[in-house]
Protein backbone atom coordinates (compact mmCIF):
# COMPACT_ATOMS: atom_id res chain seq x y z
CA UNK A 1 0.00 0.00 0.00
CA UNK A 2 1.38 3.67 -0.88
CA UNK A 3 1.39 6.38 1.14
CA UNK A 4 -1.40 7.95 -0.87
CA UNK A 5 -3.33 4.61 -0.21
CA UNK A 6 -2.78 5.05 3.27
CA UNK A 7 -3.54 8.54 3.76
CA UNK A 8 -6.87 7.95 1.68
CA UNK A 9 -7.60 5.24 4.34
CA UNK A 10 -7.16 7.41 7.40
CA UNK A 11 -9.50 9.89 5.61
CA UNK A 12 -11.83 7.68 4.69
CA UNK A 13 -11.37 6.42 9.03
CA UNK A 14 -11.97 10.18 9.98
CA UNK A 15 -15.30 10.42 8.12
CA UNK A 16 -16.95 6.81 8.92
CA UNK A 17 -20.24 8.50 10.46
CA UNK A 18 -22.39 7.57 13.69
CA UNK A 19 -25.14 7.37 10.88
CA UNK A 20 -23.70 3.77 9.55
CA UNK A 21 -25.34 2.09 12.86
CA UNK A 22 -28.31 2.78 11.08
CA UNK A 23 -27.29 -0.20 8.85
CA UNK A 24 -27.49 -2.59 11.79
CA UNK A 25 -30.54 -1.33 13.54
CA UNK A 26 -32.30 -2.58 9.86
CA UNK A 27 -30.39 -5.52 10.04
CA UNK A 28 -31.92 -6.18 12.90
CA UNK A 29 -35.02 -5.30 12.89
CA UNK A 30 -34.95 -7.75 9.89
CA UNK A 31 -34.11 -10.41 12.14
CA UNK A 32 -36.58 -9.72 14.62
CA UNK A 33 -39.09 -9.68 11.93
CA UNK A 34 -37.94 -13.26 10.16
CA UNK A 35 -38.34 -14.47 14.26
CA UNK A 36 -41.51 -13.44 14.76
CA UNK A 37 -42.69 -15.07 11.48
CA UNK A 38 -40.40 -18.02 11.49
CA UNK A 39 -39.66 -18.93 14.54
CA UNK A 40 -36.01 -18.73 16.33
CA UNK A 41 -34.92 -21.80 15.16
CA UNK A 42 -35.42 -20.95 10.97
CA UNK A 43 -32.60 -20.46 9.21
CA UNK A 44 -33.62 -16.96 7.79
CA UNK A 45 -33.77 -15.87 11.48
CA UNK A 46 -30.81 -17.77 12.30
CA UNK A 47 -28.68 -16.25 8.78
CA UNK A 48 -30.15 -12.48 9.26
CA UNK A 49 -28.70 -12.99 13.22
CA UNK A 50 -25.27 -13.98 12.56
CA UNK A 51 -25.23 -11.31 9.28
CA UNK A 52 -26.36 -8.14 11.99
CA UNK A 53 -24.04 -9.41 14.94
CA UNK A 54 -20.85 -9.28 12.10
CA UNK A 55 -22.04 -6.25 10.83
CA UNK A 56 -22.89 -4.68 14.17
CA UNK A 57 -18.97 -5.73 14.96
CA UNK A 58 -17.63 -4.22 12.29
CA UNK A 59 -18.72 -0.72 12.23
CA UNK A 60 -18.30 -1.33 16.14
CA UNK A 61 -14.81 -1.60 15.66
CA UNK A 62 -14.67 0.73 12.18
CA UNK A 63 -15.80 3.45 15.31
CA UNK A 64 -13.59 2.62 18.11
CA UNK A 65 -10.52 3.24 15.29
CA UNK A 66 -11.93 6.51 14.72
CA UNK A 67 -12.14 7.68 18.04
CA UNK A 68 -8.80 6.26 18.72
CA UNK A 69 -6.74 8.15 16.16
CA UNK A 70 -9.37 11.10 15.15
CA UNK A 71 -11.15 12.05 18.45
CA UNK A 72 -11.84 15.39 17.35
CA UNK A 73 -13.73 14.47 14.72
CA UNK A 74 -16.10 12.19 16.74
CA UNK A 75 -16.46 15.18 19.15
CA UNK A 76 -17.04 17.26 15.64
CA UNK A 77 -19.90 14.55 14.90
CA UNK A 78 -21.49 15.02 19.53
CA UNK A 79 -21.78 18.66 18.38
CA UNK A 80 -23.12 18.58 15.32
CA UNK A 81 -26.97 19.40 16.00
CA UNK A 82 -28.15 16.63 13.95
CA UNK A 83 -26.16 13.97 14.27
CA UNK A 84 -25.96 14.11 17.82
CA UNK A 85 -29.59 12.38 17.50
CA UNK A 86 -27.54 9.88 16.07
CA UNK A 87 -25.26 8.48 18.75
CA UNK A 88 -28.45 6.31 20.27
CA UNK A 89 -28.36 4.22 17.16
CA UNK A 90 -24.97 2.76 18.96
CA UNK A 91 -26.69 1.37 22.21
CA UNK A 92 -30.12 0.48 20.06
CA UNK A 93 -28.48 -1.71 17.69
CA UNK A 94 -26.71 -3.39 20.81
CA UNK A 95 -30.37 -4.07 22.47
CA UNK A 96 -31.94 -5.14 19.22
CA UNK A 97 -29.41 -7.88 18.71
CA UNK A 98 -29.87 -8.68 22.33
CA UNK A 99 -33.35 -8.99 21.81
CA UNK A 100 -32.76 -11.16 18.61
CA UNK A 101 -30.32 -13.58 20.05
CA UNK A 102 -32.07 -14.49 23.36
CA UNK A 103 -33.49 -17.49 22.60
CA UNK A 104 -30.65 -18.48 20.85
CA UNK A 105 -27.36 -17.05 23.24
CA UNK A 106 -29.28 -16.39 26.32
CA UNK A 107 -26.26 -15.88 28.12
CA UNK A 108 -24.40 -13.28 25.92
CA UNK A 109 -27.62 -11.75 24.52
CA UNK A 110 -28.34 -10.98 28.71
CA UNK A 111 -24.85 -9.50 29.18
CA UNK A 112 -25.37 -7.36 25.59
CA UNK A 113 -28.98 -5.97 26.61
CA UNK A 114 -27.66 -5.11 30.25
CA UNK A 115 -24.89 -3.23 28.81
CA UNK A 116 -27.05 -1.80 25.71
CA UNK A 117 -29.73 -0.65 28.29
CA UNK A 118 -27.26 0.88 30.79
CA UNK A 119 -25.80 2.82 27.74
CA UNK A 120 -29.05 4.00 26.47
CA UNK A 121 -29.89 5.51 29.68
CA UNK A 122 -26.74 7.49 29.97
CA UNK A 123 -26.84 8.48 26.22
CA UNK A 124 -30.67 9.44 26.54
CA UNK A 125 -29.70 12.02 29.20
CA UNK A 126 -26.67 13.15 27.67
CA UNK A 127 -28.35 13.72 24.25
CA UNK A 128 -31.89 15.34 26.20
CA UNK A 129 -28.99 17.50 28.16
CA UNK A 130 -27.45 18.94 24.90
CA UNK A 131 -31.07 19.87 23.66
CA UNK A 132 -31.83 21.72 26.92
CA UNK A 133 -28.33 22.56 27.69
CA UNK A 134 -26.50 25.78 26.51
CA UNK A 135 -26.18 25.31 23.02
CA UNK A 136 -28.47 26.81 20.47
CA UNK A 137 -30.58 24.69 18.26
CA UNK A 138 -32.59 26.03 15.84
CA UNK A 139 -36.07 24.85 14.14
CA UNK A 140 -33.84 23.71 10.97
CA UNK A 141 -32.05 21.37 13.32
CA UNK A 142 -35.14 19.65 14.15
CA UNK A 143 -35.87 16.41 12.33
CA UNK A 144 -37.84 12.76 12.72
CA UNK A 145 -33.96 11.26 13.41
CA UNK A 146 -35.05 13.16 16.80
CA UNK A 147 -36.77 10.28 17.53
CA UNK A 148 -33.75 7.98 18.12
CA UNK A 149 -33.41 8.50 21.68
CA UNK A 150 -36.74 8.02 22.45
CA UNK A 151 -37.21 5.05 20.48
CA UNK A 152 -34.06 3.27 22.16
CA UNK A 153 -35.91 3.61 25.57
CA UNK A 154 -38.79 1.85 24.52
CA UNK A 155 -36.94 -1.03 22.97
CA UNK A 156 -35.48 -2.20 25.91
CA UNK A 157 -38.46 -3.80 27.70
CA UNK A 158 -39.12 -5.74 24.91
CA UNK A 159 -35.82 -8.18 26.22
CA UNK A 160 -36.20 -6.61 29.60
CA UNK A 161 -39.24 -7.84 30.78
CA UNK A 162 -38.43 -11.76 29.79
CA UNK A 163 -35.05 -11.37 31.43
CA UNK A 164 -37.23 -10.14 34.40
CA UNK A 165 -36.30 -6.65 34.42
CA UNK A 166 -39.49 -5.21 35.02
CA UNK A 167 -39.22 -1.92 36.70
CA UNK A 168 -37.00 -1.24 34.57
CA UNK A 169 -38.11 -1.71 31.42
CA UNK A 170 -41.43 0.72 32.95
CA UNK A 171 -38.74 3.25 33.87
CA UNK A 172 -37.56 2.86 30.02
CA UNK A 173 -41.24 2.83 28.63
CA UNK A 174 -42.01 5.89 30.56
CA UNK A 175 -39.31 8.00 29.69
CA UNK A 176 -39.49 6.78 25.77
CA UNK A 177 -43.38 7.27 25.62
CA UNK A 178 -43.14 10.85 27.12
CA UNK A 179 -40.18 12.40 24.68
CA UNK A 180 -42.03 10.71 21.93
CA UNK A 181 -45.26 13.37 22.90
CA UNK A 182 -42.80 16.01 23.00
CA UNK A 183 -40.88 15.50 20.10
CA UNK A 184 -43.71 14.55 17.69
CA UNK A 185 -45.14 18.17 18.67
CA UNK A 186 -41.61 20.04 17.88
CA UNK A 187 -41.17 17.26 14.58
CA UNK A 188 -44.66 18.59 13.61
CA UNK A 189 -44.06 22.24 14.05
CA UNK A 190 -41.18 22.12 12.27
CA UNK A 191 -42.69 20.05 8.84
CA UNK A 192 -46.13 22.33 8.71
CA UNK A 193 -44.25 25.64 9.94
CA UNK A 194 -40.81 25.51 8.55
CA UNK A 195 -38.65 24.89 5.57
CA UNK A 196 -38.53 21.71 3.83
CA UNK A 197 -35.80 18.55 5.23
CA UNK A 198 -33.13 18.46 3.50
CA UNK A 199 -32.63 15.77 0.96
CA UNK A 200 -30.43 13.95 3.04
CA UNK A 201 -32.65 14.19 5.62
CA UNK A 202 -35.95 13.18 3.84
CA UNK A 203 -35.48 9.80 4.47
CA UNK A 204 -35.72 10.34 7.98
CA UNK A 205 -39.41 10.67 7.69
CA UNK A 206 -39.97 7.28 7.85
CA UNK A 207 -38.97 6.93 11.75
CA UNK A 208 -42.51 8.63 12.07
CA UNK A 209 -43.75 4.98 12.28
CA UNK A 210 -41.05 3.83 14.69
CA UNK A 211 -41.86 4.84 18.11
CA UNK A 212 -45.90 3.19 18.40
CA UNK A 213 -45.00 0.21 16.49
CA UNK A 214 -42.21 -0.61 19.20
CA UNK A 215 -44.28 1.05 22.01
CA UNK A 216 -46.66 -1.51 20.97
CA UNK A 217 -44.36 -4.58 20.99
CA UNK A 218 -42.74 -3.70 24.96
CA UNK A 219 -46.72 -2.62 26.23
CA UNK A 220 -47.39 -6.35 24.90
CA UNK A 221 -44.74 -7.93 26.30
CA UNK A 222 -44.72 -5.96 29.61
CA UNK A 223 -48.49 -6.56 30.04
CA UNK A 224 -49.12 -9.73 28.44
CA UNK A 225 -51.70 -9.06 26.34
CA UNK A 226 -53.26 -7.01 24.30
CA UNK A 227 -56.10 -4.15 25.35
CA UNK A 228 -57.30 -0.99 24.07
CA UNK A 229 -54.13 0.85 24.89
CA UNK A 230 -51.95 -1.48 23.15
CA UNK A 231 -54.69 -1.53 19.66
CA UNK A 232 -54.57 2.35 20.13
CA UNK A 233 -50.62 2.30 19.95
CA UNK A 234 -50.39 -0.36 16.66
CA UNK A 235 -53.34 1.26 15.12
CA UNK A 236 -51.16 4.38 15.25
CA UNK A 237 -48.46 2.85 13.91
CA UNK A 238 -50.99 2.29 10.63
CA UNK A 239 -51.94 5.96 10.52
CA UNK A 240 -47.97 6.78 10.40
CA UNK A 241 -47.11 4.12 7.97
CA UNK A 242 -49.77 5.82 5.49
CA UNK A 243 -48.94 9.11 5.94
CA UNK A 244 -45.25 8.15 5.35
CA UNK A 245 -46.26 6.27 1.74
CA UNK A 246 -47.79 9.41 0.34
CA UNK A 247 -43.65 11.01 0.76
CA UNK A 248 -41.87 8.00 -0.46
CA UNK A 249 -42.22 8.65 -4.31
CA UNK A 250 -40.61 11.82 -3.29
CA UNK A 251 -37.90 10.17 -1.12
CA UNK A 252 -37.17 7.78 -3.41
CA UNK A 253 -35.98 9.80 -6.07
CA UNK A 254 -33.38 11.17 -3.72
CA UNK A 255 -29.81 10.45 -4.39
CA UNK A 256 -28.38 7.57 -1.81
CA UNK A 257 -27.17 8.46 1.11
CA UNK A 258 -26.73 6.62 4.40
CA UNK A 259 -30.27 8.13 5.64
CA UNK A 260 -31.66 6.03 3.47
CA UNK A 261 -31.59 3.26 6.19
CA UNK A 262 -33.89 5.25 8.35
CA UNK A 263 -36.40 3.28 6.13
CA UNK A 264 -35.85 -0.19 7.19
CA UNK A 265 -36.30 -0.44 10.53
CA UNK A 266 -39.53 1.44 11.30
CA UNK A 267 -40.78 -0.89 8.83
CA UNK A 268 -39.12 -4.00 10.63
CA UNK A 269 -41.04 -2.74 13.96
CA UNK A 270 -44.57 -2.44 12.27
CA UNK A 271 -44.06 -5.72 10.33
CA UNK A 272 -43.20 -7.35 14.04
CA UNK A 273 -45.86 -5.62 15.84
CA UNK A 274 -48.68 -6.40 12.93
CA UNK A 275 -47.37 -9.98 13.55
CA UNK A 276 -47.48 -10.00 17.19
CA UNK A 277 -50.72 -8.79 17.55
CA UNK A 278 -52.34 -11.47 14.76
CA UNK A 279 -50.77 -14.22 17.82
CA UNK A 280 -52.36 -12.39 20.36
CA UNK A 281 -55.40 -11.55 19.26
CA UNK A 282 -55.52 -14.40 16.91
CA UNK A 283 -55.97 -12.54 13.72
CA UNK A 284 -55.37 -13.70 10.47
CA UNK A 285 -55.83 -10.03 9.09
CA UNK A 286 -53.02 -8.49 11.05
CA UNK A 287 -50.54 -11.22 10.72
CA UNK A 288 -51.01 -11.24 6.79
CA UNK A 289 -50.21 -7.86 7.23
CA UNK A 290 -47.52 -8.52 9.17
CA UNK A 291 -46.23 -11.08 6.52
CA UNK A 292 -46.80 -8.35 3.58
CA UNK A 293 -44.64 -5.80 5.75
CA UNK A 294 -41.93 -8.33 5.83
CA UNK A 295 -41.75 -9.57 2.51
CA UNK A 296 -41.41 -5.40 1.51
CA UNK A 297 -38.63 -5.35 3.78
CA UNK A 298 -36.74 -8.00 2.89
CA UNK A 299 -36.77 -6.68 -0.31
CA UNK A 300 -35.98 -2.80 0.81
CA UNK A 301 -32.96 -4.90 3.22
CA UNK A 302 -31.79 -6.41 -0.31
CA UNK A 303 -31.85 -2.86 -1.78
CA UNK A 304 -30.05 -0.82 0.88
CA UNK A 305 -27.12 -3.53 1.13
CA UNK A 306 -27.05 -3.24 -2.53
CA UNK A 307 -27.02 0.33 -3.08
CA UNK A 308 -24.47 0.36 0.27
CA UNK A 309 -21.87 -1.78 -1.51
CA UNK A 310 -22.11 0.55 -4.77
CA UNK A 311 -21.30 3.35 -3.12
CA UNK A 312 -18.55 2.19 -0.93
CA UNK A 313 -17.07 0.62 -3.99
CA UNK A 314 -17.59 4.38 -6.14
CA UNK A 315 -16.18 6.01 -2.77
CA UNK A 316 -19.06 7.91 -2.31
CA UNK A 317 -19.48 6.94 1.51
CA UNK A 318 -17.32 8.51 4.10
CA UNK A 319 -16.62 11.44 2.57
CA UNK A 320 -16.75 15.14 4.11
CA UNK A 321 -19.90 16.54 4.18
Amino acid sequence: MTNGDTTATRDRLEHFPITFFATTMGLGGLALALRAAFGAASPPFLAALAVTAAVFLAVVLFYLLKLMRHPAAVAAEWRHPVRLAFFPTVTISALILATAALPVLPGSARLLWIVGMAGQGVLTLAVVSGWIGSRSFQHGHVSPAWFIPAVGNVIVPIAGAELGWIETGWLFFSAGMIFWLVLLALVFNRLIFHDPLPGRLQPTLVILIAPPAVAYIAWVRMTGGHDAFGHILLSLGYVFAALVATQLPRILRLPFALSFWALSFPVAALSVASLLHGEVAQSPAHHAVGLALLAGLSVLIALLVWRTLRAVAAGQICQPE
